[in-house]
């Protein structure tokens, strides 16, 4: 019986460790060196070896304001895409843009499997109205 209790103590400790190490002090020492901010999406896709992306715009985003950083987590491709340039713009497109880049252009073979580490927001249009 103690020998039982001993096991399942160590499996339990060894979990939290495993635990602390995917979401502790290093994930935020590498997303403060990431250049901008992350930016929130209104939806992601992966299909044809293309990666696209909804984001918000205030009527000038472009591709260009924004970067995906590629890491390899565990043979999958995670994509965080992070806002490099503000869009100075004052006329707000309602559903958002669609942004998309090729595997090519990030790195990834054809199939690669891939996750994204961004947070999800709705769209101003899908937003209750007070």
């Amino acid at each position: 019986m103690k020998r039982s209790l001993a096991i399942a103590a160590l499996g339990l400790s060894l979990t939290a460790c495993q635990t602390l190490s995917m979401g502790g002090k290093d994930d935020d020492a590498v997303a403060a060196a990431m250049p901008g901010q992350v930016e929130p999406l209104h939806a992601a896709a992966f299909t044809n070896d293309l990666a696209v992306f909804w984001v918000s715009s205030n009527g000038c985003t472009t591709k260009d304001d924004l970067r995906p950083i590629v890491q390899m987590r565990g043979g999958s491709a995670v994509i965080t895409l992070r806002r490099i340039e503000e869009d100075p713009c004052d006329q707000p497109v309602t559903e958002g843009v669609e942004l998309q880049w090729s595997f090519e252009e990030l790195g990834l073979p054809q199939g690669a499997p891939v996750s994204v580490n961004n947070p999800y927001q709705l769209p101003a249009s899908l937003l209750p109205t007070s």
